[in-house]
Parts: C-alpha cells; sequence; structure tokens
C-alpha cells in the first residue's frame, strides 16, 4: 500500500446486505453533523442506485452527470470506465460541493458493469495478475486522488443493499465498518451472513496479499468493525417501547456472536471496542426523512418538520458522530 499517497485519512462504509435499514439517511447526515463541526467529509457515492447522489445534488444537475457520463463526465463511471474496458488509467473527476464542509462524488447506474467486472478482477488476482489488482483498486484510487486536491478529514462510502464484488472492493479499501440495523428479526438474521462475508473477503483477501507480485498496488484489506446503529424504533414518553427496549440486547448478542467474536478471533485488532458494539440509536422520525430527502437538507434543518423529532435528530446524530470521532482516534 502506497501510504503516502492514500494518506491518514479514515475510510469508513456504512454497510448492511439487508435493505430498508437507513444507509444512505444515516451516512448524509453523519456527513453532515460532522461537517457542521468543521471537518471536511468527502462522500462516495458508491451504489448504483444513486440514492444519495440524488439526496445532495439537483435533479438538474443528476440529469446532466449521467447524460454525460462517458464524455469527460463527473460521475464514478466516468472515473473507473478506462480501466474496466482496458483502454487506460483511472480519469480524475470533480468532487460536487453540497452541505457545508461536505462534497460528494457522484454515483451512476453503470456502475452495475463495474460491479460485475470486478467478479473477472477479482480472479485475475487469485492468478497473480497485475489486471486483477489494477481493476481490484481503481475506485480506491479515484479516491485518492480527489482527496489530495479535496484534502477530507474522512471519507464514507456509500454502499447498496448486497453480499456482491463492488461492496468486496469497498469493504477491502476501508478502515472501519459501521452496520445500520433495524429492530426486527431480519436484521438479527442479517447478523450472521454479514459477518461471514466480511470475515470471508478479509481473510481471502490475506492470500491474495501473499500470492501479489512485488510492488502490485494492493487494498488495505483490513477494515475494523467500529460499531453498529439500531434505528427506525418507536418511542414513547421519550423513552423505546417495550418492544425495542426488549430486543436491543438482543441486537447487541447478535452482532457480539456473528460479527465481533469471528472478526476478534481472526484478529484481536479488527474490533475497536469489546464493551459495547453499539455507536449510538436513532429513533423513528416519521416523516422527517423524506421531508428531508425532498428538501436535500440534513434531518434537523427540515423546514415544517415536527420541532421535536428535528431535536432528537440533531442530539442522535450528535452522539453517534462523538462515538465515531472517539473510537476513531482510539
Amino acid at each position: 500500500m502506497n501510504r503516502k499517497r492514500r494518506g491518514h485519512v479514515p475510510r469508513l462504509a456504512i454497510y448492511n446486505h439487508k435493505g430498508g435499514v437507513g444507509k444512505t439517511t444515516l451516512t448524509v447526515n453523519i456527513a453532515a453533523k460532522l461537517g457542521q463541526r468543521g471537518k471536511r467529509v468527502l462522500l462516495v457515492d458508491s451504489d448504483p442506485q444513486c440514492n444519495l447522489t440524488s439526496y445532495l445534488l439537483k435533479n438538474t444537475l443528476v440529469d446532466k452527470l449521467l447524460d454525460e457520463h462517458e464524455d469527460a463526465g463527473g460521475t464514478l463511471w466516468s472515473a473507473v470506465h478506462p480501466v474496466v474496458d482496458a483502454t487506460g488509467p483511472i480519469t480524475l473527476i470533480r468532487h460536487q460541493p453540497t452541505w457545508t464542509n461536505v462534497s460528494v462524488l457522484p454515483g451512476d447506474i453503470q456502475l452495475t458493469t463495474f460491479k460485475s467486472q470486478l467478479s473477472e478482477f477479482w480472479g485475475d488476482c487469485f492468478r497473480r495478475r497485475v489486471r486483477g489488482h489494477l481493476g481490484m483498486s481503481a475506485l480506491s484510487d479515484v479516491v485518492d486522488l480527489i482527496s489530495l486536491e479535496y484534502k477530507p478529514d474522512y471519507i464514507f462510502y456509500d454502499c447498496g443493499p448486497n453480499i456482491g464484488p463492488l461492496n468486496r472492493a469497498i469493504v477491502l479499501d476501508c478502515d472501519y465498518l459501521i452496520i445500520p440495523a433495524a429492530c426486527d428479526i431480519f436484521s438479527l438474521r442479517a447478523m450472521r451472513t454479514l459477518g461471514r462475508a466480511i470475515l470471508e473477503w478479509i481473510s481471502e483477501w490475506q492470500t491474495i496479499r501473499e500470492l501479489a507480485p512485488r510492488g502490485t498496488r494492493l487494498l488495505k484489506g483490513r477494515p475494523k468493525m467500529l460499531g453498529y446503529i439500531p434505528q427506525r424504533f418507536r418511542t414513547y414518553g421519550g423513552l423505546p417501547e417495550m418492544a425495542a427496549l426488549a430486543f436491543m440486547p438482543k441486537l447487541e448478542r447478535q452482532v457480539f456472536t456473528d460479527i465481533v467474536h469471528p472478526l476478534r478471533a481472526y484478529d484481536r485488532e479488527l474490533v475497536t471496542s469489546t464493551r459495547t458494539a453499539k455507536l449510538g440509536e436513532l429513533r423513528d422520525l416519521g416523516n422527517l426523512v423524506a421531508k428531508s430527502q425532498i428538501q436535500q437538507v440534513p434531518l434537523w434543518r427540515v423546514a415544517g418538520g415536527d420541532p421535536k423529532k428535528m431535536q432528537d435528530a440533531a442530539d442522535s446524530f450528535g452522539a453517534i458522530v462523538d462515538a465515531i470521532e472517539k473510537r476513531v482516534r482510539e
């Protein structure tokens, strides 16, 4: 790994292969809270659905970026498609400024093409072919180059809801993982497959590192479990409902059983905390999320929103960011 090029900016992914757990909402509002505190944040919309891009940029700009994505365009696909097509190195694109101290690298539906090619790149890595490593590191290289100009304090990837080759490349490029979870039985069951996938990716990448030709550009391949965030639970009198209160300890145990303990058994350094895995929590905010997306503002700045829910959102994200910064520093 060329540490001088990558620098020491922490890269994080808010990732869960289960859909409907609010990954994009968490990502943009954590970024907004960090930006509000004076930290520069670079968001990477690596989900082909482009929800994060649509959350932050005007529709006219999104349409323009997607229309021009292969003609000196400005999306992630514009940046990586020369590597996918084997016509040249990555192309430098512009980061798009959005909220205070927050910029985004726009996503693209064509990242589905990159995702399918990444399966071949993965196989090439096992066959000790440099082409495979160039493909696996393409997205990371784009982020490297943008970071040299933008100089962020934090980098966040927004991931799609699947266990696939694109998310594998993203997870292996990250320093930390944050897992969002809904307070339901489906999130409990999802932890097992999620834990297995993360551990398998780390283990197989270690094999690839050992096989790689000398001087090969390599992903870091050692993401640490930073914690999880339960959300969308209802409250009564300012406290979680009884069902949520009963569920929280089960979720904590499942996270430790299926993710924390297996990662720690493989390598003690892959877990940032052994006391509690929870980074914070986010209660049900009703229609505040939809209003935030429509108005393209953080949850606590929505026009016409419930003032109590807006304050809850500001306080909850403040606490989550406190926990993130503390664990990253440890």
